[in-house]
């Protein structure tokens, strides 16, 4: 029977380029995302101890990740600045390139723009495939938060979207 460090392992090297976009998605810089991903594995090997059940490594792991990605903006918040011309349309891809085409995906751009707890939702539930409840507990919010944010994200997308289409 293994361990739950070695079963923490073994999640973390099967799902990293899926910590990785996560990551990405916060700090929109390749580097950045990368420490992100360091810290959140450093700290998850540190703690893994504390999982009581090992059913719990995926949700758990996720909140790793999110809370280290927002502890890495608040750090670097003044250092932080996206910028896609800067930056290159093709850093923007590479982060979801494998999973979604994001040559010209304005939506995606548009879910970036989105404040913090909105986005998280959003980028956990359709670029992540997570469930409403997994996203609840990665947050640690009540669900009708989870679901009451996911909708008002919504609803600003299509708005936004109306507008330029108008």
């Amino acid at each position: 029977m293994k361990s739950i460090y070695d079963e923490t392992v073994d999640y973390i090297v099967r799902n990293q380029e899926m910590f990785y976009r996560l990551a990405y998605s916060y700090v929109q810089n390749k580097d950045a995302a990368l420490d992100v991903v360091q810290n959140a594995i450093c700290v998850a090997l540190e703690k893994c101890d504390t999982i009581k059940n090992p059913s719990a490594i995926r949700t758990w792991f996720y909140r790793v990740i999110v809370n280290e990605a927002l502890q890495y903006l608040r750090k670097h918040k003044k250092e932080i600045s996206y910028d896609p011309q800067i930056m290159g349309e093709e850093l923007l891809k590479q982060a979801y390139e494998e999973k979604f085409e994001m040559e010209g995906n304005e939506i995606y751009q548009k879910v970036m723009a989105l404040p913090p707890k909105i986005k998280t939702i959003i980028v956990l539930r359709f670029y992540e495939d997570l469930s409403l409840k997994e996203i609840a507990e990665i947050t640690q919010e009540n669900l009708n938060t989870v679901k009451t944010r996911l909708y008002r994200g919504l609803s600003e997308l299509g708005k936004n979207l109306k507008e330029e289409l108008a």
